[in-house]
């Protein structure tokens, strides 16, 4: 085995991941920005070690999900759709009656359509808390705080 082919087969193990946690607080962040950060932390790019078929990100913990922004009109006009499966069973919802009722399902919606779809990313985002108010209950993890810009 050559000396290069060995270093690479290291980085590819996913239980040598150093993962760490981060907090990353939303209150005024616009919404696909943050999500564009965020998928980058779940998925491992923002480290030297990253290989792209393997899971190799950190947590991340995010708080006043109740609170982000979306620019323009996009509060009313965003429509988010959902189908049951059943015949006429499509059902629309605007950005702004989710936000309302789930706005940790509009934060979880932006970063998965970031993440590679498949095994690798159902694995992936599960390592995303989010929670609408500022409280969370990691705080045994020391999470760090994640600077968005």
């Amino acid at each position: 085995m050559f000396k290069h082919q060995k270093s690479i087969w290291l980085t590819k193990q996913a239980g040598n991941a150093q993962r760490k946690w981060w907090v990353v607080d939303l209150e005024g962040q616009v919404l696909g920005r943050a999500a564009t950060r965020i998928a980058t932390v779940l998925r491992g790019k923002h480290k030297p070690t990253y290989t792209p078929n393997v899971d190799t990100g950190d947590f991340v913990v995010v708080v006043n999900a109740g609170k982000i922004r979306l620019t323009g009109d996009k509060m009313k006009s965003k429509m988010y759709r959902r189908h049951s499966h059943y015949p006429g069973g499509l059902r629309e919802t605007s950005a702004e009656k989710l936000l309302a009722a789930y706005p940790d399902r509009l934060v979880r919606a932006a970063v998965w359509g970031m993440l590679p779809k498949g095994r690798l990313g159902r694995k992936i985002i599960k390592k995303l808390k989010i929670y609408a108010g500022p409280e969370h209950k990691h705080s045994a993890q020391t999470p760090q705080p994640l600077d968005l810009s």
